[in-house]
């Protein structure tokens, strides 16, 4: 299956992005991921996103599609792929079409990750990373640790992220509304887009967006 993956921030993509990968045995496809590879890499599409990187801008659109097509071009991807945070907007969507277009393939889905914008808020706004190791993560609702500001598996110090607060969740939702979510429409013209229900335990949510993915609703 070809699939693109949307939501807004805090909706689990990169969590749900791999499960189903992993079921479908498919590649996780992701922006952050294209962006990592390119430049430990070195390529020339690399050093050109750095630069864009390093002056503080964005990374034009031009250059994360050509990262994306060659990504795409691997072998491991002739059966399919998940792409996740690409595209992120109209104009990326128009230019995949374009390019799978030339490869004479299509997509077979996007799914849709709904969720209401408090429990995003919630999420997100709860988390606690470890100073010590940030691959440890808890939350002050969801997964609170056994001391209040203390990491249970190393006895690091927990701390709220900076893009992880409040108000920087709210903005990064406003920016999701206004560039990525009109990509919901764009492809819904096509009849593409599945949207489910992205509250509730792991396992539920990765079930109903593989019975969605195979039903096709």
């Amino acid at each position: 299956m070809r699939i693109v993956l949307v939501g807004p921030p805090g909706a689990g993509k990169g969590t749900q992005a791999t499960r189903l990968a992993e079921k479908l045995r498919i590649p996780h496809i992701s922006t952050g991921d294209l962006f990592r590879a390119n430049i430990s890499r070195q390529t020339e599409l690399g050093k050109l996103a750095k630069s864009y990187i390093d002056a503080g801008n964005l990374v034009p659109d031009e250059v994360t599609i050509a990262m994306a097509k060659d990504r795409m071009a691997q072998p491991d991807a002739d059966g399919g792929f998940l792409l996740d945070g690409f595209p992120r907007n109209v104009s990326q969507a128009e230019a995949l079409d374009e390019l799978l277009k030339s490869e004479g393939i299509k997509l077979d889905a996007v799914l849709d990750l709904e969720a209401p914008e408090d429990e995003v808020v919630k999420r997100i706004a709860g988390r606690r990373v470890c100073r010590k190791d940030s691959a440890h993560v808890f939350h002050v609702t969801y997964s609170p640790p056994k001391q209040d500001g203390v990491c249970d598996l190393c006895g690091g110090e927990l701390y709220q992220r900076n893009d992880d607060s409040e108000e920087t969740v709210r903005t990064r939702l406003e920016v999701y509304h206004t560039q990525t979510e009109p990509i919901i429409g764009y492809y819904r013209a096509q009849g593409l887009v599945v949207t489910i229900s992205a509250t509730g335990p792991v396992d539920e949510v990765t079930g109903r967006a593989l019975e969605a993915l195979k039903s096709g609703q």
